[in-house]
């Protein structure tokens, strides 16, 4: 009894100190949340800065509306007192379960009075006040007059407060005039407006969301079989993008699914955060304009529609800019295309969301592991044709023929099906010289390739049984914001800064949420990060692949590496580079994976794009140079820079044990599963290259 007295007097006390329900005008004033650039001068975007609200009678808003709310939201408001207890024992039971609230049970009416009169917190005190409040507004109200006010005071985003607004917004139209399918998807959208958006990545979901409510609506004898199909198959015209005045569009939204995730939509539209992003006006400006006009160029010539750029300071981790595609607000698309179909959808954040593979661009990760494992960029490769047993088998090395596919063996070529017989791993790498690279792979292993991509802050790469030697060429998925953030460890000698995009988050009252950490891990030995480093950097090296777009990865009295990759059918197109200063990331190609036209490598879609970009932005920055490494002497063949010894000249798993490049010469090379499938085109090249006086201290 003393414990039924005790809840009475603390439910009384609630109860006491609860607002009046019959003044909807009197409740506090939302703040909206305000996102900045570094400098905390520029506004790049304003969530809830107002509401947009025009309240519309009962009789204006159309019963495909009401019951669209109502088979979503409350499927028994007309049912209940206030309450449905069924729902309300049940997210109890969950809530004590989970041990905090993770699940309403609302009704309509308690969602009216928590919007109207109560903070967003999730709590057990305000879920009590709630159900008080919502018993009292069912006794001064009628179920028509509360479904009203909620339709007339619920938020659908874009600064969308009731359905007029709503509707205005999404639709370009009255709320009376809404079609039954349109009127299902605003019913969809107050969960969560910003998730739910037409204008963000998850349209689809939207989409799915808006079906399950018209099957809801079938079920409970809201609508017939024909409405409910042709709903679903009518095709939704949203009006454009009503964002306001809004700068740098894809990388204000993943800051804003950051909030939302970490503080709640509702505390995000209504408290007021003062935001300061990392971001970089200036250069954020500079990318735009250079996306823009590259993937108009780039569509012109290759039929690549669409491009992404991300900047990173190396030595902090900050991001400085960022587009994820040439132009949010879409552009024209063939009638028929859905999400994820298309070859550019503006919305899409390529480099946050994209899986693209990274063709060549992967390769310095697996040049980093080879260094790390001793063998020095001396260490000579025989670029032959040459077939890897891919289960241990020997491959048909005579008369390999390069168009027939062979499932247990694979042959790569190389980008201009050339091949130039012995070479070094810094030509290699510099050339991007494939059966090299695969070889390089094999020497350090799947996942010792995959742990220093890892390592380096690329996050797709998890599982190292999924892949093949192919991963060398680009054979996995990642994604740009994640390739920049590994390539800056390259910048910074091994040194890991973790990637940010947030300096500083304040509430309503100047109190600092969160403040920027530098996050540092040295996660490599800098000595043979210098190497990559080096060569990358060498444009002498790499002047052989360029040719006479050379001009286009250098800058006066600047060190500047860079890396390249183009996948299969010209899909992806890859730039990466970096200074000591900055590192930079081009993608160029289509949504849809639809190949761009052959001529369309990374040298002529992605690079134009990634020099453009940096012959503006690097005079905000001084000159720096790379540290040079140190010179590396080992005495064994092949990794002393000659690919013969004594008269003779095999592969370097003649001489080379792969468990440990630096012991002792094997004494059994061919037990190796591959020994075979490269050495027998080494024995084919010397016979019809060379004569044997020829191999005499052969180098380099």
């Amino acid at each position: 009894m003393t414990l039924v007295f005790f809840a009475i007097a603390a439910i009384a006390k609630l109860a006491r100190d609860l607002p009046n329900p019959e003044q909807f005008e009197g409740r506090s004033v939302n703040q909206s949340t305000k996102i900045y650039d570094r400098t905390g001068a520029i506004l790049l975007y304003e969530i809830h800065g107002e509401e947009n609200r025009t309240v519309i009678p009962f009789e204006q808003i159309p019963d495909y509306a009401k019951r669209a709310a109502i088979a979503i939201e409350d499927q028994k408001f007309y049912e209940h007192e206030a309450l449905d207890w069924r729902a309300t024992i049940r997210a109890i039971i969950v809530n004590i379960w989970q041990g905090r609230i993770s699940q309403g049970g609302s009704t309509i009416t308690q969602q009216l009075v928590k919007n109207a009169f109560l903070t967003p917190e999730r709590t057990f005190t305000r879920k009590v006040k709630e159900m008080i409040l919502a018993r009292w507004i069912e006794q001064k109200y009628s179920k028509d007059e509360i479904l009203n006010l909620y339709l007339n005071q619920i938020s659908y985003g874009a600064n969308a407060y009731g359905l007029e607004a709503a509707s205005q917004t999404y639709f370009g139209k009255p709320a009376k005039d809404l079609k039954l399918e349109e009127a299902a998807t605003l019913a969809a959208l107050p969960k969560a407006p910003s998730y739910y958006s037409p204008w963000g990545p998850r349209a689809s979901e939207l989409e799915a969301r808006k079906n399950y409510i018209l099957e809801q609506m079938l079920k409970l004898g809201f609508i017939d079989e024909e409405e409910k199909s042709r709903a679903q198959g009518n095709k939704l015209k949203f009006a454009s993008p009503s964002l306001g005045s809004i700068k740098a569009p894809h990388f204000v939204m993943m800051v804003r699914d950051y909030l939302n995730n970490r503080y709640g939509e509702e505390a995000v539209e209504r408290e007021g955060l003062k935001v300061i992003t990392t971001l970089d006006y200036r250069l954020q400006e500079i990318a735009e304009r250079v996306v823009k006009s590259g993937a108009a160029r780039n569509s012109e010539l290759y039929n690549g529609r669409n491009a992404s750029l991300v900047a990173q300071d190396p030595k902090t981790g900050q991001l400085l800019a960022l587009v994820g595609s040439k132009y949010y607000f879409g552009d024209s698309e063939p009638e028929g295309c859905v999400p994820g179909a298309c070859q550019f959808e503006g919305n899409f954040n390529v480099a946050s969301q994209g899986l693209r593979q990274p063709g060549s661009s992967f390769k310095p990760f697996a040049y980093a592991a080879a260094f790390r494992l001793g063998y020095p960029a001396e260490t000579m490769l025989f670029d032959l044709p040459t077939e890897f047993s891919t289960y241990g088998n020997i491959c048909p090395l005579t008369n390999i023929n390069f168009e027939k596919d062979n499932d247990l063996c694979f042959h790569p070529e190389n980008f201009d099906h050339k091949f130039r017989g012995p070479v070094s791993l810094r030509g290699a790498l510099a050339q991007s010289i494939n059966v090299p690279s695969v070889k390089v792979l094999y020497l350090v292993g799947i996942p010792e390739a995959v742990k220093t991509a890892s390592a380096f802050g690329i996050t797709t790469l998890t599982d190292p049984s999924r892949y093949g030697l192919s991963l060398v060429l680009g054979g996995g998925e990642v994604k740009l914001i994640d390739m920049v953030s590994a390539y800056s460890v390259f910048s910074q000698e091994g040194v890991k800064h973790r990637q940010s995009f947030i300096l500083e988050i304040k509430d309503a009252n100047g109190n600092i949420l969160e403040k920027y950490l530098d996050n540092a891990e040295a996660v490599a030995d800098p000595e043979y990060i210098r190497l990559i480093n080096d060569i990358l950097s060498d444009s002498e090296a790499r002047s052989p692949l360029f040719q006479n777009s050379l001009n286009l990865t250098t800058f006066p009295d600047r060190d500047a590496a860079l890396k390249t990759g183009t996948t299969n059918d010209y899909r992806d197109a890859w730039a990466m580079g970096y200074t000591p200063s900055l590192t930079v990331g081009v993608w160029a190609g289509n949504n849809n994976n639809k190949p761009m036209q052959k001529q369309a490598g990374s040298i002529l879609a992605a690079v134009p794009i990634w020099h453009a970009f940096l012959e503006e932005a690097l005079s905000y920055y001084p000159q720096e140079t790379f540290t040079r490494p140190e010179p590396s002497i080992r005495e064994k063949p092949m990794l002393n820079g000659q690919y013969s010894a004594g008269n003779e000249a095999h592969t370097i798993l003649y001489y080379v044990n792969k468990n440990d490049p630096l012991g002792p010469i094997p004494q059994n090379p061919e037990s190796d599963s591959q020994f075979f499938n490269w050495e027998i085109p080494v024995r084919e090249w010397i016979k019809n290259n060379l004569r044997q006086a020829d191999l005499s201290g052969a180098k380099i």
